[in-house]
């Protein structure tokens, strides 16, 4: 039987990654035999055909600066750089495009194991662009352990790629669910409530809250469903389900541009694109799509 889950994106990944424990004499050098590279220049990855993973060589130039050595996929060293944006005009024809990561995720254009391997690479990339000074003292770091660690020459701290938890998640009362549109979504897309956790804050408090501040209802029990990382820039949506206390709707309109109450029915028709008012739901790599299934299966 089928995972409902398989469709979401970037959480197949057979990276046999790297870490920071292992010694700098672990990471390869970027001609190693069979090495491939995952080239993003400004927000655009690079692709051959249906895959990012490129030969070193089709970036002659553009990789000789910082790149981080991502770890293993079946037995080929993979690396990771940064180019500038302009560079992407250079991949312009030979077979060779450039395409932003959101785009390949909801177009499919690389196999699923694949693009959880580019959301490694494009959340580590973003970290180290962010991340050059030591957050303790201000010195400018140096990379480390392939890209897996900064280190700090003046006071010797440490820095480690970070990872952001959000909440996401279907809010239920009786046969409906509760779901919102941001001033950000796209025309007509409705979606599940989402926030950041917060520090010193479990999954469930945060579910209660975020849909507290957005609309003031309450939730009572909340019951985790599944992840998704979200390399945008490095995000892990933690998928929910949760019980709604009250029903009356009140938005607050620096989080919110509309938010409703949604039966069975009308979650399937925005799921199947025949919704009469035209409202449309995230696309199937989402993992508010998933939830949103779920509830129209009555799993929720």
């Amino acid at each position: 039987m089928t995972d409902p889950r398989d469709t979401l994106g970037f959480v197949r990944n057979r990276l046999d990654r790297h870490s920071a424990e292992q010694p700098e004499e672990a990471v390869p050098a970027l001609d190693a035999p069979e090495a491939r590279l995952v080239l993003l220049c400004g927000d655009r990855l690079v692709l051959r055909g249906a895959t990012a993973l490129i030969d070193p060589a089709d970036a002659t130039g553009l990789a000789d600066g910082m790149r981080i050595f991502l770890g293993h996929r079946d037995g080929q060293p993979v690396f990771a750089a940064a180019a500038p944006a302009e560079a992407a005009e250079r991949f312009a024809d030979d077979g060779i495009r450039t395409l932003d990561l959101r785009s390949i995720a909801t177009e499919s254009i690389v196999e699923a194991e694949e693009l959880g391997l580019l959301a490694v690479a494009k959340s580590m990339l973003d970290w180290h662009a962010r991340h050059g000074f030591c957050a303790n003292c201000g010195t400018a770091t140096a990379v480390k352990a392939g890209g897996f660690r900064r280190e700090c020459p003046n006071c010797s701290a440490h820095h480690f790629p970070r990872v952001d938890p959000v909440v996401i998640m279907l809010v239920r009362r009786g046969d409906a669910c509760l779901l919102g549109r941001g001033p950000h979504f796209r025309p007509h897309m409705y979606s599940c409530l989402a926030g950041f956790l917060e520090p010193g804050e479990t999954i469930e408090d945060a579910v209660r809250r975020e849909v507290f501040e957005e609309t003031r209802i309450r939730v009572g029990a909340v019951t985790y469903r599944t992840s998704q990382p979200w390399p945008f820039p490095s995000s892990l949506m933690l998928g929910c389900a949760a019980e709604a206390l009250d029903g009356a709707i009140v938005t607050d309109p620096n989080e919110l541009e509309d938010a409703r109450w949604f039966d069975r029915a009308a979650v399937a028709a925005m799921l199947d694109g025949t919704h009469p008012e035209g409202i449309q739901a995230p696309p199937p790599m989402a993992i508010a799509n998933y939830l949103m299934r779920a509830f129209v299966a009555g799993e929720t």
